[in-house]
């Protein structure tokens, strides 16, 4: 089987993600950034997958975390076959874009942006050498139509800029037999964000056109699928897995 590299996968929208790769299994390479404590539940919790488990502390807005991140990886795991790009700072606090300092600013754009070119940089060449890869990035509702987003300026504007990015290296990369894709998870809250898809018909939703609230494994089963060897035909595509809310006229 095949090694996932997986950033921010021990909490949140990641930590489904991590546990679809290793029921399939294969090898998973994860990391966490502030909260040690949840990292080292996640790997009691998957003890059982505990040989093909790897979690790094890593600052995703930081170029030399990342090298030493995928210098560990295939040190320990051989090369990267997938590369799922989940980890992206936030700013919690709603605010106009002139009210952003130039380190929230900055923030924004290295960890949801740069970091993805870095890794790319790092990993793509492994996945030319052995003619396969896939690269799953996470966008947001909407992101495909670089839609505007009040009081998340820098956030929506580097996920904007992460949609061109993500289309270019999959024709890029094509001839080498490397898939790029984007998902755009809808509106996922909480605890709904690590949870199953059972547990969430157990929770009426009637903002959401399907009836329940979006799940951490809605999103970790559509990159499992855009990972599949056979599927190559799938790429460039963004996916916004919403349970309908995006085909609503927010206007009417």
């Amino acid at each position: 089987m095949g090694h996932a590299l997986i950033t921010a996968g021990t909490s949140g929208l990641g930590r489904q993600v991590i546990q679809q790769f290793l029921e399939a299994g294969h090898r998973v390479t994860t990391t966490y950034y502030s909260n040690a404590e949840k990292a080292r539940e996640v790997q009691n919790e998957l003890a059982s997958y505990s040989h093909l488990l790897h979690i790094e502390h890593v600052d995703v807005t930081k170029k030399a975390d990342l090298n030493k991140l995928v210098s560990y990886a295939v040190e320990h795991h051989g090369g990267i076959d997938y590369l799922i790009n989940n980890a992206g700072p936030f700013v919690f606090e709603r605010k106009e874009l002139l009210d952003y300092s130039d380190d929230e600013w900055n923030e924004m754009m290295h960890g949801n942006l740069d970091a993805v070119f870095y890794l790319l940089k790092l990993t793509v060449p492994y996945m030319r050498k052995q003619r396969f890869g896939r690269i799953v990035n996470y966008g947001f509702q909407g992101a495909n139509s670089a839609s505007g987003w009040p009081y998340r300026a820098a956030f929506a504007a580097a996920k904007s800029g992460l949609v061109s990015l993500t289309k270019t290296i999959a024709f890029e990369e094509a001839e080498n037999r490397i898939t790029s894709n984007m998902v755009c998870p809808g509106n996922i809250t909480g605890k709904m964000k690590e949870a199953g898809i059972a547990d969430s018909r157990k929770v009426p939703d009637d903002k959401t056109p399907i009836g329940r609230p979006g799940t951490g494994e809605d999103i970790a089963r559509t990159i499992l699928y855009l990972c599949d060897q056979d599927s190559d035909m799938i790429t460039g595509t963004v996916f916004e897995i919403t349970g309908g809310i995006d085909v609503i006229n927010r206007y009417r």
